[in-house]
């Protein structure tokens, strides 16, 4: 391959509801820091029904360039026309990287344009970097188990393309004054062609979602059984917080999996995090790390969570934690603000 033809960072901009995904906002960041590395462009790539004005955001957040591919056909996610639009797009312009965020679309389309292109794919991201004479992607992620961390290379083909976990990277400030090009793209694709069909969409209940909240309180083995594990779930109820796992906790069948944080569970950066009970394995830790303040409970002095924490309390969570309740009972009378109950952490 011939990579002087490649340039460019690429962000792929999921939709969600309406607006740019989080994610794809937190990719643009990430973008930016690589773009302005190798002085090239950073681009979006926006696909769906009616989406053209959603480039604006994609310039607030610091893209200079969207692709936008807006048709009806692309009303609702499927592979088969998602993949074609993107793998166009490719074609005419060649990136040199390709970013997704590792949702379930971000993750199904980047595996469907990895079968077509002769390039590879660096799943489940944590951290990216590139080398600014060569332009070789460093992707990085948590190999073995969570015991290591892998940097990942795509020396001979490009793109090279990386699924990246949401809330590990930042997205950058707004800035409404931000302004760039938008190139409308087209493509020739009849729903009569299409494999596949949507004939209904069935929305489930809205379950609390860790990702989003602003206070988690996690519990682990520590805290010895399902019955043991309710005082995770009454600290939470009192600090107006969400409650999180570990691994071990979510395979007992104390709580469900979408509770789990860590590295085969869900990433999270919250103003406050407790680590109760919980040892401090990487596989966790790597899903918690970037949390604003870390609160941790263990009565191992020498667990590694102690090297993660802001704060470390060294004794019994069954004696420590109903005492934090009564005490956070007087001084949170009713539910505040993170920033708020933050400060009141910090005093009691």
């Amino acid at each position: 391959m011939n990579f002087d033809d490649y340039r460019g960072i690429w962000v792929y901009l999921e939709v969600k509801d309406g607006n740019i995904a989080p994610v794809s906002l937190e990719l643009l960041g990430a973008g930016r820091q690589l773009a302005d590395k190798r002085k090239t462009e950073l681009a979006g790539v926006l696909i769906g029904s009616s989406v053209k004005q959603l480039a604006s955001t994609a310039f607030t957040y610091g893209a200079d360039v969207v692709y936008v591919y807006d048709n009806p056909i692309f009303v609702y996610y499927r592979t088969e026309p998602y993949m074609r639009a993107l793998l166009d797009c490719c074609e005419k312009h060649k990136p040199e990287v390709l970013l997704y965020g590792a949702t379930p679309t971000g993750k199904d389309l980047a595996s469907a344009i990895a079968t077509d292109l002769p390039t590879g794919l660096t799943a489940d991201t944590t951290i990216l970097d590139i080398e600014e004479d060569t332009g070789l992607l460093l992707a990085s992620r948590p190999a073995f188990g969570g015991n290591i961390m892998a940097t990942i290379l795509c020396k001979k083909y490009r793109p090279q393309m990386a699924t990246v976990r949401p809330k590990v990277m930042k997205a950058l400030p707004p800035d409404p004054s931000r302004t760039g090009k938008i190139v409308e793209e087209h493509i020739e694709l009849r729903e009569e062609d299409m494999r596949t069909k949507v004939l209904e969409i069935v929305r489930e209940a809205k379950k609390a979602r860790i990702d989003e909240a602003d206070i988690i309180v996690a519990g682990g083995k520590g805290m010895g059984s399902k019955e043991g594990f309710q005082l995770i779930h009454q600290l939470a109820e009192v600090l107006g917080g969400a409650v999180g796992a570990s691994r071990d906790v979510v395979e007992a069948g104390w709580i469900d999996h979408h509770h789990q944080v860590g590295q085969t569970g869900v990433t999270v950066t919250p103003k406050i995090y407790f680590a109760i009970g919980i040892s401090g394995a990487i596989q966790h830790v790597v899903g918690m790390q970037n949390s604003e303040l870390i609160i941790a409970i263990n009565k191992d002095p020498n667990a590694p969570i102690f090297q993660s924490c802001h704060y470390g309390i060294v004794g019994d969570a069954f004696e420590i934690v109903p005492l934090l309740i009564e005490r956070f009972k007087e001084e949170i009378p009713k539910v505040k603000a993170a920033a708020d109950v933050k400060e009141e952490i910090r005093h009691a």
